[in-house]
């Protein structure tokens, strides 16, 4: 249930760590685009606020998972175009407004709950990112501040979205565990899934429609401009590129075999596994009891037994460290046993208790040769990352003393790569992607202008790019001379399918005046096919006939004559025979089956709108033009362009 309700606009940090990834948004409508409340914030429910800052750290973990998932480069502008700047506001706007109703029912998760789940979550990460000393395994407070300064947050913001989403599981899971929707509800579902349908039709004979011409260039011309969007190039640009990359530069690095030795002398200790003990442990009630434990325990009675007698269960380790022992006197007392030996009554922090050792595993210290490679291949990625360093550190030096891009990176031995034209998507102009260019580069690279050279961006430990922008090609639809074959082909197979529809229109259209499906379909040079029972629960078996032909069986009355799509170029005349109802016994076992699933629905829509409910009874106000000014959107220019399309719309 907690998963159900975790979404990103109160978990950013969560996206970049797990790389969890946004699921789509309900949209509400919000206030006007240019004529939003005027707030200090972004989004004011109550007691609580959004500011301009945190709005554009939730709107960049979403942009980077996004990209993440799809490899697309998202900008500002196309958020905007897209309607994404909505959605995300409006959903922070849903989840602030349930968070203060929460708050105002007095649900506030402890302290310490939600220092188990910070930690928790912590423990989850990968082991080069969690914040826990490498040494004593202890957690780490500065660390633990730093990887959440990296990610836009504090411990403060960080910890305050942890205690809204105990809240808010506590407070929805209650609800769930109560709600069942009734059984009306399920037997519809059922009933619904399992109606079937007959279908008569016949495919248009393509032999009997006439072929079209090869176009005219006059006609191409026209398609384009019918199609213009669709054909219009994107604006793409000539980029030089910049990589200092420490994994690159790992095979040029030579061991030091004394920096190796004295590597495995420091880490010795650490590198050795440690001694474990299996024990069984009883806590005794007072020293006489843990006498007598003791001494059944040396005479081999079971520990179970030997427990149960005062009311105990034996609680039971294997393969411990000593570490891993939370009593440090039972620990000492432990490890000093031999297997099958049973301590004297020990006098604990946790209270007395007598352990029994059933199992000793000694350590191991292992020997420089076989951690050799281990220890060569750590030396040799920090290696690399110091000549990388020393290599960013000449280029910016470089750099800053007036060099370009291309100048500065030759005085550091650094790779530069110039490219074709790129689009903001990282394809070249025919649509094909081109290898290298992360997310962050081509956001980089198109938030520049001509000429325009980024700062030295590092990406990864040892891993840094700067670019520069050679050329921009503006957006435009290509000559048609350069694209004549292909947009022949496309016009070809365009008319041609209007013709196959225009036809199969007009057979339908004799079948509904009243002659048999069978004549029509003779007459057409075709055949009737018959399919019976097409339902919603087997309509993946029926795939064959193409989605546009199925949601057309599924919409028609019983008796009811069209025509339609079947796959790529086909057409139909249909005929929706009959309807039947599911069998009852069918049906029953069904909706017994698709209950649980009920629930969660009726539960998501109460969700849904117990969020929208919060936020009308708060009267949550959201201010979209700070919203898009915090994320980089020019609002005086979009609100120019907007005016200028409706303009244009009245026209």
């Amino acid at each position: 249930m907690l998963a159900g309700f975790r979404t990103f606009a109160k978990s950013p940090f969560a996206v970049i760590l797990f790389g969890l990834l946004i699921v789509s948004f309900a949209v509400f409508g919000i206030s006007d685009v240019f004529k939003g409340p005027r707030l200090s914030g972004v989004v004011a429910a109550g007691s609580r606020s959004v500011s301009a800052a945190d709005f554009k750290t939730r709107y960049e973990n979403y942009r980077k998972g996004t990209e993440r998932q799809s490899g697309e480069t998202l900008t500002a502008d196309q958020a905007v175009e897209r309607g994404i700047d909505r959605q995300i506001l409006q959903e922070i706007a849903l989840q602030e407004s349930m968070s203060e109703v929460i708050r105002k029912f007095g649900i506030q998760p402890s302290d310490k709950l939600v220092g188990n789940v910070v930690r928790e979550q912590m423990s989850n990460l990968h082991p080069n990112q969690r914040p826990f000393d490498p040494i004593t395994g202890k957690f780490d407070p500065k660390m633990y501040e730093a990887l959440l300064r990296e990610n836009g947050m504090t411990p403060d913001s960080y910890q305050a979205s942890i205690s809204d989403e105990i809240a808010q599981t506590h407070v929805f899971t209650g609800v769930a565990n109560g709600l069942h929707a009734p059984r009306i509800y399920a037997a519809l579902q059922a009933a619904y899934g399992l109606e079937s349908r007959d279908l008569a039709a016949f495919a248009i004979n393509p032999a009997t429609v006439e072929r079209p011409g090869n176009p005219t260039d006059a006609q191409l011309t026209a398609f384009m401009k019918q199609n213009a969007e669709r054909l219009t190039r994107p604006e793409s640009r000539v980029l030089s590129i910049m990589r200092v990359s420490a994994q690159a530069l790992e095979p040029s690095v030579t061991i030091n075999p004394a920096d190796v030795q004295k590597t495995f002398d420091f880490r010795k200790e650490t590198l050795a596994t440690p001694e474990t003990r299996s024990l069984v442990q009883i806590v005794a009630p007072d020293a006489k009891a843990a006498g007598v434990i003791a001494q059944r325990l040396a005479k081999g009675d079971q520990p179970a037994v030997v427990a149960s007698a005062f009311g105990q269960k034996p609680v039971i380790l294997n393969d411990k460290p000593k570490s891993a022992l939370p009593d440090r006197k039972v620990a000492d007392a432990a490890f000093s046993l031999a297997a099958g030996q049973v301590s004297a009554p020990i006098t604990g922090s946790l209270g007395i208790s007598v352990v029994k050792v059933t199992k000793v595993t000694p350590g191991a210290v292992p020997s420089l040769e076989s951690v050799r490679s281990q220890i060569e291949a750590e030396l040799r990625v920090q290696g690399a990352q110091a000549k990388a360093y020393e290599q960013t550190q000449t280029y910016q030096d470089a750099h800053d003393a007036g060099s370009d891009l291309i100048a500065a990176a030759s005085k550091a031995g650094a790779m530069v790569m110039t490219s074709a034209p790129i689009t903001a998507q990282g394809t070249d102009q025919t649509g094909q992607p081109i290898p290298g260019l992360t997310p962050d580069i081509l956001k980089t690279a198109f938030d520049l202008s001509s000429g325009g050279e980024s700062e030295l961006v590092e990406i990864g430990k040892g891993e840094y790019y700067a670019v520069k922008v050679e050329k921009v090609i503006p957006a435009a639809l290509p000559a048609l001379a350069d694209i004549r074959p292909q947009l022949a082909q496309v016009w070809l197979q365009n008319e041609m399918t209007n013709r196959l529809q225009a036809k199969a229109e007009s057979l339908a259209a004799r079948v509904k005046k009243g002659e048999s499906l069978e004549a029509v379909a003779a007459a057409a040079g075709s055949r009737v096919q018959r399919v019976p029972g097409i339902s919603r629960e087997n309509a993946q078996q029926h795939q064959g006939l193409g989605r546009d032909l199925l949601l057309a069986t599924f919409a028609a009355k019983p008796g009811e004559v069209f025509s339609s799509r079947a796959g790529q170029m086909a057409f139909v005349v249909a005929k929706l025979e009959a309807v039947r109802s599911g069998k009852i016994a069918d049906m029953a076992r069904i909706s017994q089956t698709i209950r649980p699933q009920v629930d969660s629905g009726l539960m998501r829509d109460l969700g849904e709108a117990a969020r929208l409910g919060a936020q009308a009874s708060l009267k949550t106000k959201t201010n979209l033009t700070l919203a898009r000014q915090a994320i980089g959107v020019d609002t005086d220019a979009l609100a120019k362009a907007e005016a200028a399309k409706s303009g244009k719309a009245q026209k």
